[in-house]
């Protein structure tokens, strides 16, 4: 079963960092591209970094020059580097991948939205 596994959340000062991990857990075909989102008490979910399969970047204006999406070396991997920290940015940060998988029952390979169980980020002094 292919899964995200997120870490890398917790309790930090304003103007902290605080870098954040997806894994792709399990076998898969490829993967299209991979978001960092989040979603703060009381509003709605916020798309705020995109790596696609050719390691292209984009970012939400809120977050632009302050967060960094990257690839680790073992491609599977994803980080979201978050500098200078304000308390607007506590949420539950949450990662999402547009992968193929192999379906064994199908015979074939076919598209996999995956979803993290999302880590909480706290910024508070």
């Amino acid at each position: 079963q292919v899964q995200l596994v997120e870490s890398g959340g917790g309790l930090v000062q304003p103007g902290g960092s605080l870098r954040l991990s997806c894994v792709v857990a399990g076998s898969i075909f490829s993967m299209n591209a991979l978001d960092w989102y989040r979603q703060a008490p009381g509003k709605e979910r916020e798309l705020l970094a995109t790596i696609t399969s050719g390691d292209i970047t984009s970012y939400a204006d809120s977050v632009k020059g302050r967060f960094t999406i990257s690839r680790g070396n073992a491609k599977n991997t994803v980080y979201l580097e978050m500098n200078s920290l304000r308390p607007e940015d506590t949420a539950v940060y949450y990662c999402h991948a547009d992968t193929v998988v192999f379906d064994s029952v199908i015979g074939r390979v076919r598209n996999l939205e995956l979803w993290g169980q999302g880590t909480l980020v706290t910024v508070s002094s």
